[in-house]
């Protein structure tokens, strides 16, 4: 990271310092004791999703392996039956 000095004696950075917080990652679905994960609700799988239609990994959303197949599958059977998008453009 660079430094610049000014006449005053003040040291600015050309970056801003980059200060990383590491959150706590769980599973959502863990912790509200959810078993069924409802296909009929695409505002609830979109927030699984990103801005092109894609399914978030686990290693961004912190959902278990268990979970993740249910979140999967159901995006999947909302797609074939045409409650979401397979694929838009800035969806969010």
């Amino acid at each position: 990271m660079a430094a610049v000095t000014t006449d005053s004696g003040e040291i600015r950075y050309l970056n801003p310092p980059v200060l990383e917080v590491d959150r706590e990652k769980y599973c959502r679905f863990k912790k509200m004791r959810m078993k069924h994960i409802d296909y009929k609700d695409p505002d609830f799988l979109m927030r699984f999703m990103n801005e092109q239609g894609k399914i978030l990994p686990r290693r961004l959303t912190g959902t278990s392996v268990k979970y993740q197949r249910k979140v999967s599958r159901a995006v999947k059977r909302a797609r074939h039956l045409a409650l979401m998008t397979f694929v838009g453009d800035m969806l969010k």
